[in-house]
């Protein structure tokens, strides 16, 4: 049961979480025409009145972004402006994830995204491990991830998450918690809300943006933190089959972090991730403010 913050931002201002309603008419609803952000923040360890927001300036970025694929215009000032006001309006006391949406609002029945009504929502609730972080099992799914041909892959639109539910759906119903999505021409693409990262011979591999991935804003953290400390780094197709025989495999999301993969269908993974339990550690100082390098990640509000 998931524990919603007390305000949402809604129509241009906060309100009480239980008054933000669409109608069931609501365009976006039927044709799965949004877009949506996800963001954490959490509680400054070394200050209870400030509260961090990781890279809100990357995602507000992706998700104006994600407007424009939507042919709608969505300011990243804006963004900022309004999850300033939600999270000072709900004064949050433990970890949480924001979820920013840009839809059409509009109650007409055709689908289209020219001369139709938009509108912008926050929400949010108390997140802490979305995903097991002694490691999660995992089996390929028989849905493809789609082409950036069929579907604008370069923004987290709404729609697009249905290949994501059928997957994580056939997985969990089959016994394993994620699902490892491969792309038309069968190469590794992504999990249902994740990227995927594996080590191989001390360089850290992941599947490049042409591999139909999203640009997920975790694993463009988890890129840089590495290659500044030494770890070369690899954007290349992935086979399947490498998976298996890597030397540590993992996932990175907002809400999944870094998260280990311990089993891919029968086969179990090694319990050694040096590299990965070092770029974890990182990720965590950055997030909780103790980092002087990577500072300008963090977003500070006092509430």
């Amino acid at each position: 049961m998931h524990q919603f913050l007390p305000y949402a931002w809604f129509r241009g201002e906060c309100v009480p979480f239980e008054q933000a309603k669409v109608s069931i008419a609501t365009h976006a609803l039927h044709y799965g025409t949004g877009a949506f952000g996800g963001m954490r923040a959490i509680p400054d360890p070394s200050d209870s009145e400030n509260i961090l927001l990781f890279r809100a300036d990357r995602h507000a970025k992706r998700l104006s972004q994600s407007a424009k694929l939507l042919l709608t215009e969505l300011n990243e000032d804006m963004i900022i402006e309004a999850l300033n006001h939600m999270i000072k309006a709900n004064k949050p006391k433990c970890p949480i994830y924001l979820r920013p949406f840009v839809y059409t609002s509009d109650l007409g029945i055709a689908p289209r995204l020219h001369n139709i009504e938009t509108d912008f929502l926050i929400y949010g609730i108390e997140l802490g491990d979305y995903l097991s972080p002694d490691g999660v099992s995992c089996r390929f799914s028989s849905w493809s991830r789609q082409e950036d041909r069929s579907l604008p892959l370069r923004g987290k639109i709404s729609g697009a998450y249905i290949t994501s539910s059928l997957a994580k759906t056939e997985a969990v119903l089959s016994g394993y918690d994620e699902a490892l999505l491969l792309n038309t021409r069968g190469k590794v693409s992504e999990a249902s809300g994740m990227n995927i990262f594996i080590v191989r011979d001390g360089q850290l591999i992941t599947p490049g943006v042409d591999q139909d991935i999203l640009e997920g804003i975790t694993r463009a953290s988890v890129i840089e933190i590495a290659t500044s400390n030494g770890i070369k780094v690899v954007e290349r197709a992935v086979d399947k089959t490498e998976l298996l025989i890597a030397d540590e495999v993992f996932l990175t999301g907002t809400a999944a972090k870094i998260t280990p993969i311990r089993k891919i269908e029968s086969t179990v993974l090694s319990n050694y991730r040096p590299i990965m339990n070092s770029l974890r550690k990182e990720l965590v100082e950055i997030t909780e403010g103790r980092s002087d390098k990577y500072s300008k990640w963090i977003t500070r509000i006092k509430v």
